[in-house]
């Protein structure tokens, strides 16, 4: 992945450097094992820990020649260590070693994206809090429907990526697993018992079963709940995206000092950074798609499947943790316009409180069909007129004041009708009072209800 969307962390863990690290550990993992069953002597497990070393140069110098990078590996090792280093690799495969290893970074990958999972999490928690109670209006089909609030709009993200995050943590623990089991997978030339000892060394279970390779259902599982995530982020920064637009201005990405939004237009504030994070998600979709026809390997084993993942398990997962560091930052600074939620709520004189009006009218004993079409008529009339008032035009019909009297017609335009079960929906959601939300009850218990 380019440097501009990776972030340190995840350059070191798939850098050459901890690639080849991680080979090493996975190899000793292997040779102490099989020291432990007496099948490696004690003296040279103790000198092939001693000297074992790599050096990068020389293994590209020896691949160059024998074209394959485990043999490359194991033979710049073996100059390091001497005679006793015919000890290394002994009953194992390339695959044994690269799909232990491979286990081993993606879970080392999986832990730092866990972290920022967390970390947004608890964005989307105080934001959903803080604006518990902010009225906005909710559209369906991208027309104004009915009011809703905007921290009940954040707490369905925290509530989807919260899923998300419990997948994701199954797939890591899926894909935590060791294999040591030789040519395909018969342990013709290793012990069972030595596969177990390594593993456990190496903090993995066991393959089950394996051909020569680790069944690659465990890698798309993976990639899939990773194209989820970015899925979900992608899914909010269209939300920001929609709600940043002139007309609607809503919300708004942070805008920093010396911050630039065109090059030609002084007056622009894009939302760049959300439409990055959904290009961005389009990259992480298509990697789980390969990952998923990397699964019908022939027979045993062939390697149709390494060079995609050479490249889609460092890109996939470098991307994602980028992406959840980006979003956290644009949620987190998120500038949030309530006075302009209201207006857009009381658009043409509250035309979206129609079903309010509609449910009264049935409740004076008038039809539903009759009711609706009284109501469809008035707020029709109003609908893309700059002076269309909905709440006016409602107080003067005649035929509506047969029913109401503008007292119920005034109760109706009462946007806290709208919050009387936002607490039992963030209550269902996160669960009891944390101290977080008490603070956050407290704060908005000195604050009245602005609109």
């Amino acid at each position: 992945m380019i440097d501009r969307y990776t972030r340190p962390e995840l350059a070191k863990i798939w850098s050459e450097e901890n690639k080849y690290d991680v080979w090493l550990k996975v190899e000793l993992a292997c040779t102490e094992a099989l020291a432990e069953l007496n099948q490696v002597p004690k003296e040279a497990l103790s000198k092939i820990k001693e000297k074992a070393k790599f050096d990068i140069k020389r293994i590209y110098e020896i691949d160059k020649e024998v074209h394959h990078d485990v043999i490359a590996f194991l033979t710049a090792l073996t100059e390091s260590i001497g005679p006793e280093g015919r000890f290394l690799h002994l009953g194992m495969t390339s695959s044994d070693l690269i799909d232990t290893s491979t286990a081993i970074l993606l879970r080392q990958a999986g832990e730092k994206i866990n972290e920022g999972l967390e970390k947004f999490l608890l964005t989307l928690k105080k934001k959903a809090l803080e604006h518990k109670n902010t009225i906005c209006i909710g559209r369906t089909h991208g027309v104004h429907a009915e009011p809703t609030t905007f921290g009940l709009k954040v707490l369905g993200f925290w509530d989807e990526l919260n899923r998300a995050k419990t997948r994701f943590e199954d797939a890591i623990n899926e894909i935590s697993i060791g294999m040591f089991s030789g040519a395909v997978g018969t342990y013709s030339n290793i012990d069972p018992k030595a596969e177990e000892i390594a593993a456990k060394k190496l903090g993995l279970k066991p393959a089950p079963i394996t051909t020569q390779v680790i069944s690659r259902d465990r890698h798309a599982c993976y990639l899939t709940e990773l194209a989820l995530i970015a899925t979900i982020v992608e899914k909010i920064a269209t939300e920001i995206r929609h709600l940043q637009r002139t007309e609607v201005l809503e919300v708004e990405e942070p805008f920093y000092i010396n911050q630039k939004g065109s090059s030609a237009m002084p007056h622009k504030r894009n939302p760049w950074r959300s439409e990055n994070l959904c290009g961005l998600s389009r990259l992480v979709r298509s990697y789980s798609l390969s990952a998923m026809e990397n699964i019908p390997l022939w027979h045993e084993r062939d390697i149709s499947h390494s060079s995609v993942e050479r490249v889609i398990l460092p890109d996939s997962t470098t991307i994602v943790d980028f992406m959840l560091d980006r979003i956290n930052e644009i949620i987190s600074n998120l500038n949030v316009y309530p006075e302009n939620m209201k207006e857009n709520v009381f658009k043409f004189g509250g035309v979206v409180f129609s079903q309010n009006i509609l449910l009264k009218l049935v409740d004076a004993r008038l039809e539903r069909e009759a009711a609706y079409k009284i109501v469809q008529r008035i707020s029709h009339s109003v609908w893309n007129k700059k002076d269309g008032d909905f709440r006016k035009n409602l107080l003067s019909d005649k035929e509506v004041l047969k029913y109401l009297s503008s007292k119920e017609i005034d109760d109706c335009f009462n946007p806290s009708n709208y919050l009387k079960h936002v607490d039992t929906v963030f209550k269902r959601v996160l669960g009891k009072e944390n101290e977080i939300e008490k603070q956050e009850a407290r704060k908005k218990e000195k604050t009245a209800l602005t609109f």
